[in-house]
């Protein structure tokens, strides 16, 4: 599996590899370039690789110029720390969009999902292309819970905040309503809107109408105040301090 690999920001783009190399043992990253201009000029001068991981913010310009200015047959897999430029990624031969911080696992899931969907279509790079590009599943709108002995639906647009506490998962409404979940942050964290929901860390999905406020927290955290009230302190890192006040809309 040859990777062209695009990220202006060294820590990032090195992280990003290390995570490609970590999960990807047949993977060989044959360039790791920064800008438009060089990854157009590479890719005019050298074989097509089989994959393309691209920051879609590059110091020169957006990434998806690289596409209209070259032929680029591979798929891509975004990584951007911005979630508005989904559905132009989806037309652009993107098979995924990661968000950054970009968890390694995520990186192994859009491997997979690339090895999968090759096998199938691998004498047709063309209909690779075309099946790979198809926009993923609507994000679902119900989300089942568990009520004593008894299973009830919750609408998604009813969810303040989703968190782990004592190995169980739970629940709580914009209502204040608190249920027990039966499936993994990780997995509704992938069934949800990532507009509406985001992962602000290792154990809490927040909606982003739950957040009332956030402020400083020190050595560049964010400390969120959720409506209803957290029954916890929920701490943004540093890392993702970033992408979580865009989200927001600071």
């Amino acid at each position: 599996m040859r990777i062209l690999l695009v990220e202006d920001e060294p820590p990032a783009r090195d992280k990003l590899a290390a995570a490609i190399r970590a999960t990807a043992p047949d993977a060989e990253i044959v360039a790791e370039l920064a800008g438009v201009a060089e990854t157009v000029a590479w890719l005019e001068s050298h074989p097509a690789p089989d994959l393309l991981f691209l920051d879609i913010q590059l110091a020169d310009g957006s990434s998806f110029e690289i596409l209209r200015r070259t032929q680029v047959s591979a798929p891509v897999i975004f990584a951007t720390a911005y979630d508005e430029h989904l559905l132009e990624a989806f037309a652009s031969n993107g098979i995924d969009y990661l968000l950054k911080p970009v968890r390694p696992e995520r990186v192994a899931a859009a491997l997979d999902k690339f090895r999968r969907l090759r096998g199938h279509f691998r004498t047709d790079q063309a209909a690779l292309v075309e099946r790979l590009a198809r926009p993923a599943a609507a994000p679902r709108d119900r989300i089942l819970v568990r009520k004593g002995i008894d299973f009830i639906p919750v609408r998604t647009a009813e969810v303040a905040y989703i968190y782990t506490a004592d190995k169980l998962v739970f629940l709580v409404t914009s209502a204040g309503a608190r249920y027990v979940l039966d499936r993994p942050l990780s997995e509704l964290e992938e069934a949800l809107d990532p507009a509406r929901f985001r992962r602000v860390n290792r154990a809490w999905l927040v909606q982003v109408d739950a957040v009332k406020r956030c402020r400083p927290y020190g050595k560049g955290k964010l400390l969120l105040e959720l409506s209803p009230p957290a029954p916890e302190e929920v701490v943004v890192s540093q890392e993702r301090a970033a992408a979580i006040r865009e989200w927001l809309g600071a």
